[in-house]
């Protein structure tokens, strides 16, 4: 990490509200658990009192039947983001360039900053064509946060490639992936796959995710990490939530079931961009799109129209993703995929003014 980049670094800016009394939708946490989860935790407790076993072999055997990978491939993290930074530290020095997709995650860009490195932007739908022989890393985000869209996979597996030909590794983030049926990157060649327990399985503050490396790379990965990285009730829960199957069957029917009906409560307002992903993001229309004397406006305009829905549904008790600070975007809000309840609110309040 370079010092330089350290002391001048900003934070960035993420959903999730600390506010019992709000219906949080700037948080994409599915709202069920799985069973048995207390029970575990409880266990995991009182064998806390001893260092855990820093191989984490039945973490790691899980994870690779989660994600269809040998358990020796897996490096496990506390968190999606721990995998973000870990790989990118392991792959990147000052002075070189990454190609980072945007509108998307904005620790992506932070994370290669911290590095003394430079974050060369591209279109999030643009990144599997690009060129990657002069960059360091080239990072994809699938589902791509906050659009919604899954890469398609013969056009990732024919930009891994040439990115092997070139030996630029790929990070693929695939936070929200486990809500989808796609096929995991995990355990492709030049490939690093950052994985997040806490979306799927609704416990973000548990800590728990892993990394998926092979050959050189996860000899640089399982180096790297840090000592006892994750705690004995992270690991014991997060464990126990990727054997279960029909949980994860049963949340990725519901979230597709009520994705499209909040899409088309959404569409009588918003413009929703397509989506595989537990979240909808949406374009608000501004006064300034049908004025003919304000071509130079619509960013104020659309700005204006974002704080006053964020304010509208404040005051009602709903929290919505201020979708301005991810790169690219002016005029949006994302919003969380949630129970069938939380959803009929969310659609009472936005169509209320």
């Amino acid at each position: 990490m370079d010092p330089d980049a350290v002391r001048t670094a900003d934070r960035v800016p993420h959903g999730g509200s600390t506010d019992p009394a709000v219906l949080d939708f700037s948080a994409n946490i599915n709202p069920r658990i799985p069973d048995g989860v207390e029970a575990v935790y409880r266990d995991a407790l009182e064998a806390s009192r001893r260092y855990p076993d820093d191989d984490y072999p039945d973490y790691r055997e899980a994870a690779g039947e989660y994600v269809g990978c040998q358990p020796r491939a897996v490096i496990p993290t506390p968190g999606g983001l721990a995998a973000i930074r870990l790989a990118i530290e392991a792959t990147v020095e000052a002075g070189d360039t990454v190609a980072v997709p945007y509108p998307s995650f904005g620790e992506y860009a932070r994370e290669v900053r911290l590095q003394g490195a430079d974050p060369q932007f591209v279109p999030h739908d643009e990144i599997t064509a690009i060129d990657p022989a002069d960059h360091a890393l080239a990072i994809v985000c699938t589902p791509n946060n906050p659009t919604g869209e899954v890469v398609e996979p013969d056009a990732l597996e024919a930009f891994v490639e040439r990115c092997r030909e070139r030996d630029t590794p790929v990070l693929v983030d695939e936070a929200f992936l486990g809500f989808t049926d796609r096929r995991s990157m995990a355990s492709r060649e030049g490939v690093i796959v950052a994985r997040s327990l806490t979306k799927l399985f609704g416990l973000p503050g548990l800590r728990a995710g892993f990394a998926v490396a092979t050959g050189e790379s996860r000899t640089a990965l399982e180096t790297a990490r840090r000592a006892w990285n994750l705690g004995t009730p992270a690991a014991a829960v997060g464990a126990h939530c990727m054997r279960q199957d029909a949980f994860v069957r049963t949340t990725r029917e519901r979230v597709r079931s009520e994705r499209e009906r909040l899409r088309k409560g959404l569409e009588k307002r918003f413009t929703v961009s397509p989506s595989d992903a537990p979240y909808l993001l949406c374009e608000l229309e501004s006064e300034a799109e049908t004025a003919t004397d304000c071509e130079n406006t619509r960013g104020e305009t659309a700005g204006d129209a974002v704080d006053a829905l964020l304010e509208h549904a404040r005051d009602r008790g709903i929290v919505l993703r201020d979708a301005r600070t991810f790169r690219g975007l002016d005029g949006h809000v994302r919003v969380a995929v949630k129970g069938r309840e939380a959803n009929d609110r969310l659609l009472e309040v936005l169509g209320d003014e």
